[in-house]
Parts: C-alpha cells; structure tokens; sequence
C-alpha cells in the first residue's frame, strides 16, 4: 500500500511539471508525424521509407556487435543519408509545400459549405459527360476542395456561371475557343474555363493516357482536388482524386464518385431519391418531371 501511494505522489509530481505548452507542442509534433506517415502510406515513398528503416537497424546492429568497419560505412551513409532523402523525396515535399502554399489559413478554422450548388454542379456534369462520352468529346473538370487554383484559372478565362450541362458541352466542343484546357469549378460555380493544369511527373502512368489524362492526374497531386476526365480517342469517363485515376466509369459511377468525394454524407433516403430523379431525366433528355410525377 505504502509502495503504491508514493507512486501515486510521484506521478502527481511529475503532472505539475507538465505546462500547457508542453501539451500543445506534443500535439503539434504528433500532429507532424501522423501527417507524415500518412504521406508515406499512400505515395511511393513507403519502399524508400522501409529501405531507411533497414539501414538505421543495420547501423544499430554493426554498433551493438562492434563491427567497426561496417559500422564507419554505414554512419558515413547516414551523414550523406539527410541530402539523399531530400532528393528522393523531391516530388512528395514540393507536393506538400504546394497544398500548402494554395491552402487559404481561413479554411483551417472554418469550412464553408454549399451542398445545394453543388448537388446541381453534379448532376449537370453528369449529364454533360453522359453526352460527351457518346460523341467522344474531350472534357476536363476540376473541383476544388480545399485547395485553390488560382495561378492556373489566371492562364485560361475566368468566368461566374453556374454548371449547366449545355454550358459544359458547348465549352468542350472541338471547335470553340476553350475546348482545350480545363474548366475550374469553386463551390459548385465556374470559375475558369480553357485553364492550363500542371502535368503529372509519375513516369509509370500508361502510355495509352495523353495529355489530358497526365493534366488531370497532375492537378490532383499538387491538391486536393476532384477532377474528371473524358477522352477524347475513346469517349471513357474517368476521375482522378490523390493522384490516382480511376477509369471506365459509366455516368452512373461517375455520379456516386463525385458525390462521395465532394459532398457530406446525407441521409440515404433524401440522397438516392434525388439522385435518382436527377439521372432518370439525364437518361430521358430532360423529361424527369414526367417520370418522378408517375
């Protein structure tokens, strides 16, 4: 009993050493890691990460068993190992620093949302890219999340519309003005049109995926953006979200994703039924009123 007490008294000293900067640096650090592991996971640095943790043990071990040669090698390889990392890491720490940059500081306190605009910016995209992918129009949207792009709108023609299917389709024909860049829709609006992207580096991508798929997959690595894709060879819908494309997706796919990553989770009756109504006069060529009245 006495050894638990005085235990307990000197755990209660130790708590009164602990200040609340203590606390909020620890937040922070853990904070830091747990986004740094978490860039790890879902990019390819986890190979290159699994390869330093290998080489740390090994310095370890050659330290533990006095290997002496081994060990001076090996800790000449860590010295130079800080440079090295930086170089193998190049593309995810610029990635980092971009969503950043393009981060306003205001959408970390709080988070604007406009579910109705938004509803309506998908369901007239969907309608758009049903069409264009039956005439085999190119197409490439990009919806920001929390990330802006700015510097690319400024490249192409800055527009205040609301998304409609008509505007779309008429944006992407082969022969307007705009049809070859990206249309930058912010909070369910259209804030650009004929926008250039910055192209992917991923040199694994496949050689059947041109420039606008690269573009597209592009901008969603530097952000947080959702961008969806029509090709133009085989009138395939796509989308790509964290730098990685998803392809062949019917309209109806394309509807799910796009709710799923731009939209907050709804209750499944209200949700599906709008959703439903919306596709039926996609399908009917604008007679959903008709249909839902039946």
């Amino acid at each position: 009993m006495e050894q638990l007490m005085q235990f307990a008294q000197d755990a209660l000293g130790y708590l009164r050493l602990i200040h609340i900067t203590d606390v909020i640096d620890v937040a922070i650090m853990s904070f830091i890691i747990y986004k740094l592991i978490e860039l790890v996971r879902r990019t390819s640095s986890g190979q290159v990460a699994k390869g330093v943790l290998l080489l740390l043990a090994a310095l370890l071990a050659a330290q533990f068993f006095h290997f002496k040669t081994l060990n001076f090698f090996l800790g000449r390889v860590v010295e130079w190992g800080v440079l090295a990392l930086i170089i193998l890491f190049q593309p995810e720490i610029r990635k980092v620093l971009e969503q950043v940059g393009s981060s306003r500081l205001t959408d970390v306190f709080s988070h604007t949302e406009v579910p109705d605009e938004i509803e309506h910016a998908i369901q007239q995209t969907v309608e758009a890219y049903a069409s264009l992918s039956k005439s085999k129009t190119g197409a490439l949207m990009v919806f920001e999340r929390k990330n802006r792009f700015d510097d690319s709108i400024k490249t192409g023609t800055a527009l205040d519309s609301e998304v409609n299917s008509e505007l779309l389709k008429n944006l992407f024909w082969n022969k307007a003005p705009l049809h070859d860049g990206a249309v930058i829709v912010r909070n369910g609006r259209i804030v650009g049109a004929g926008c250039v992207l910055p192209l992917s580096g991923n040199v694994n991508i496949s050689r059947e995926l041109g420039m606008r798929h690269r573009a597209g997959i592009g901008a969603s690595e530097v952000s947080d953006a959702v961008v969806a894709i029509v090709s133009e060879e085989t009138g395939s819908i796509s989308v790509a979200v964290g730098g990685m494309l998803k392809r062949h997706l019917a309209p109806e796919t394309l509807d799910r994703v796009l709710h799923n990553e731009l939209l907050p989770q709804k209750p499944a009756g209200e949700s599906q039924k709008f959703r439903l109504f919306q596709l039926v006069k996609a399908k009917k060529g604008g007679n959903g009123d008709g249909e839902a009245k039946r």
